[in-house]
């Protein structure tokens, strides 16, 4: 098994819960100083223009957060974990979109009244004036982007067009930034309103440049990672095994995931968020994926010696949010990978594996975590079958039957979204506090 540095924690407050009160603070200082420019300032040249910068000053800080959450920060995603990350970043997008939205129609309304002119009109004489014009233009994007993130169209793209419309968000950002640069009433309002608002889009733009550009090209000069093997598990699962230079310097957990790009394989655009199937034992990082796309489909074709790009390592499905001694981890498919790496682990503690599968010859890597859990002395519960036909495993009192102390338990859940639903809606039943809980989904948006 391989070392580690992970511990039980026994008092204090969670690290995801650490996190949240830190971005809580972050949201309400910034919120607090934002009123009190917007108080301090003066009025707009009229009420309705006053209103309208009420709005802009906070879609700029609204803009800023965004940013922050997509930023990659490890200190932030080793404990909220990026698929919640995501989440919220989706949830705060809607918030600008509409925030965005008023900001403009009660501009052009304000000034409408301003000039006592038709608002057709007047939007067409602000698209002449430069600071309007670039508050129109990222305004656009954001609406752009809006739309084809919303559910029934997102489920209609491919993921490829998705993601390349999403990057037209920095577009807006530099727009957003240049709008408020020349808007000479709120960013050079006073002495203070303008140091703050410099020192913010540094801190949110940097971030977001250290943690996307900066951090994985000097990790991937660093290490220059290479394929040194690619193993068949079965007819429609490959293992991947990559290495490099000084990896025990990598700071990889076992749970977590990189995004992983291969450069002649793939189109530099494509990539796909695997985790780590096995720990870092810091010579080697192992993938395991299932064929049901065609990046990981080709991934048995690669050659020994490729060059291979990642990004990360990222989530929070790790160990240092353990609180028991005493551990459930849950796996549904191919979401045995984080689990069998968390598994191999040398922490202490009692160790139940529940593997959801719907016939013994699709459990992936099921001799490796049999021989884990026989090392640990743990128990393994193969499930099989097709749910709805008398096999519902993870109803509150079929999951008590398997795992008595269940509620002493920490569980890391890991699986399709339908199970990982399952499973998490059977711990609320039976109450397990919520603190003991890690679930990890697939995908990152």
């Amino acid at each position: 098994m391989v070392a580690t540095n992970s511990h039980i924690r026994r008092g204090g407050l969670a690290p995801v819960v650490q996190a949240r009160w830190a971005l809580w603070a972050f949201v309400a200082v910034n919120v607090a100083i934002v009123e009190v420019l917007f108080f301090t300032a003066g009025a707009g040249k009229n009420e309705i223009l006053t209103v309208a910068k009420f709005f802009g000053l906070h879609a700029a800080l609204i803009l800023m957060f965004q940013l922050l959450l997509v930023a990659r920060l490890p200190w932030l995603d080793r404990r909220i974990g990026m698929d919640r990350l995501t989440v919220w970043h989706r949830w705060v997008g809607f918030t600008l979109l509409w925030t965005v939205l008023t900001h403009a129609t009660i501009v052009v309304l304000g000034y409408a009244a301003l000039d006592n002119a038709s608002t057709g009109k007047t939007f067409l004489a602000l698209a002449g004036v430069p600071a309007s014009l670039f508050g129109m233009l990222a305004a656009t994007i954001i609406v752009v982007i809006g739309a084809v993130s919303t559910r029934y169209v997102r489920r209609r793209l491919r993921y490829e067009t998705w993601h390349a419309l999403h990057l037209l968000l920095y577009v807006a950002l530099g727009l957003a930034f240049v709008h408020q640069l020349r808007e000479t009433t709120t960013f050079k309002s006073s002495a203070f309103a303008f140091a703050y608002w410099w020192a913010l889009w540094l801190f949110a733009f940097g971030s977001l440049v250290v943690g996307r550009i900066v951090v994985p090209l000097w990790r991937n000069s660093r290490h220059r990672f290479r394929v040194a093997a690619v193993v068949p598990e079965s007819p429609n699962v490959v293992s991947v095994y990559v290495t490099g230079r000084h990896l025990e310097r990598l700071p990889a957990l076992a749970g977590q995931f990189f995004v992983w790009r291969f450069p002649g394989h793939n189109h530099w655009w494509l990539a796909n968020p695997f985790s780590l199937s096995a720990a870092p034992d810091g010579r080697t990082l192992r993938l395991t994926a299932k064929a049901v796309g065609t990046g990981s489909a080709g991934l048995r074709n690669l050659q020994v010696g490729n060059r291979v790009f990642l990004e990360g390592p990222y989530g929070a499905f790790t160990s240092i949010h353990r609180t028991r001694p005493g551990v459930l981890l849950i796996a549904g498919g191919i979401g045995v990978t984080p689990i069998r790496s968390l598994l191999e682990e040398r922490t202490p503690g009692d160790f139940v594996v529940l593997y959801r599968v719907r016939d013994e010859s699709d459990a992936a890597l099921l001799d490796e975590l049999r021989q884990l859990v026989a090392a640990r002395r743990g128990r393994l519960h193969l499930i099989t079958g097709r749910t709805g036909q008398g096999v519902r495993p993870f109803e509150p009192e079929a999951l008590r039957r398997l795992v008595p102390d269940i509620t002493e338990r920490d569980v890391y859940v890991c699986g399709p979204p339908a199970m990982t639903s399952a499973v998490l809606n059977g711990l609320r039943q039976l109450k397990v506090p919520n603190v003991q809980v890690h679930a990890e989904k697939f995908s990152m948006a």
